[in-house]
């Protein structure tokens, strides 16, 4: 269950970790611009992410979801659930242009390659990665995160052991940067609003696709408690440096760079990859919902024309986006925050109850499984039961764990193992 919950986690903070995050550019917007109540607006939006985290990973995972109309459908009104349906739908497309726009900064700043050819080769890898499941796609998200990880901390220690800016200072260049939020409150409504928005059709499909609620629920909390502790990080190692980087385009790797020049290209490979991550969970879970009524074999296509679209988008530029396309989206992103909190409040018992049933439903499986033991009309009867009881259409829940089982019996082939990818 731990590298399981682990592996959730990963895949969760490689989703919130974009091009605007991972460069310095959001947070600097959001955050810096505002100073040290800046910095108390992050810690704010920690706590938001955490607690988001867990409640839509879990509600995937309860309704068993595929595309976050399964979700939206069940805990709010048809016409509402329709409007923040279209309203993800036109988020996950524009963050995605977004992400193909900073593949092409990225490298441009870091190695001087053209916009284009980077732009280029962030959608060869995505096409490419888009043709997998969502569990490889998961773990390819996962994978890449550590990496990110270790430097922004590893920045942090720098700036803190190197600069030494009076806070006036810090504050008055703090000021310099451009943003178009009012307040550090707004900010910090709108940037949580943002990345809840952002995360909440892919973490849906991830949550989806795992039968335990509660292993899902604790791999987004912990996700969202390590993205919370990074922003916290990344926006306090920004304000030490604001005197430095409150122009630049790419701060984050302008610092990186700082502390050594080989190290910004390490960097730079990191930003790319945490690009990558944002990009395919944008247009994989864009894909689920366009195709969500349709056939398997629609999928890769509507996938491929879906990021040849976001492709020729993106040549808008990149921080003109970040600027102006952001902050609308942030304001939608809050509001579908508080409509999941609340359904996901009003409906946490039945979710422990259906945690429950579920595992009953595992052992049963694994009784019928074992040679060695008896099943008998009995066991059979407890766990058609329990299937027809539980919240998920009995054929569907069926299915789901019959995927499970095959799973579970070709790793016990191979290994011998227990049983515990039964998840």
């Amino acid at each position: 269950m731990t590298k399981r919950v682990l592996s959730i986690a990963m895949a969760f903070v490689g989703l919130s970790v974009g091009a605007g995050f991972a460069s310095g550019q959001e947070v600097m917007q959001f955050f810096v611009h505002f100073g040290t109540a800046g910095l108390w607006s992050a810690v704010f939006v920690a706590v938001l992410l955490a607690l988001g985290g867990m409640i839509v990973l879990q509600l995937g995972s309860y309704y068993q979801a595929n595309e976050h109309t399964a979700v939206l459908d069940e805990v709010t009104h048809p016409l509402l659930a329709k409007a923040l349906d279209w309203a993800v739908i036109v988020t996950v497309f524009s963050i995605g242009f977004v992400m193909f726009a900073g593949g092409g900064a990225n490298l441009n700043q870091a190695f001087g390659i053209p916009n284009i050819w980077g732009t280029l080769l962030l959608l060869a890898i995505v096409l490419f990665v888009g043709k997998f499941d969502v569990d490889k796609v998961s773990n390819a998200i996962a994978f890449t995160t550590p990496l990110i990880i270790v430097l922004v901390l590893l920045t942090f220690l720098y700036s803190l052991a190197t600069n030494h800016y009076p806070v006036e200072t810090l504050n008055a260049y703090a000021g310099q940067v451009k943003s178009t939020l009012p307040t550090a409150f707004i900010a910090a409504i709108n940037y949580g609003g943002l990345t809840f928005i952002l995360v909440v059709s892919m973490s849906i499909v991830i949550g989806g696709y795992y039968l335990n609620p509660r292993s899902a629920g604790l791999g987004g909390l912990l996700g969202g408690l390590i993205f919370g502790l990074m922003l916290v990080i990344s926006a306090v190692c920004l304000f030490l440096n604001v005197p430095d980087v409150y122009d630049s385009a790419l701060p984050m790797l302008k610092i990186v760079q700082e502390v050594h020049p080989w190290l910004g290209y390490v960097m730079s490979i990191a930003i790319f990859a945490m690009i990558f991550n944002t990009a395919i969970g944008m247009f994989y879970s864009l894909a689920k919902r366009l195709t969500a009524k349709k056939s398997d074999k629609a999928f890769y296509p509507t996938f491929v024309a879906s990021c040849l679209v976001g492709f020729v988008v993106s040549f808008i530029g990149f921080k003109n986006l970040v600027s102006y396309v952001y902050p609308v989206l942030g304001y939608i992103g809050f509001v579908l925050f508080v409509i999941l909190l609340v359904a996901w409040a009003k409906d946490i018992k039945e979710i422990r109850k259906e945690t429950r049933r579920r595992k009953k439903i595992r052992k049963l499986l694994l009784l019928k499984l074992n040679p060695r033991r008896d099943f008998s009309p009995a066991h059979e009867k407890r766990l058609k039961q329990h299937l027809h009881n539980s919240v998920v259409e009995d054929g569907e829940l069926a299915d789901a764990f019959d995927e499970k089982m095959d799973e579970y019996i070709r790793e016990q082939e191979q290994n011998h193992s227990g049983g515990r990818n039964l998840q």
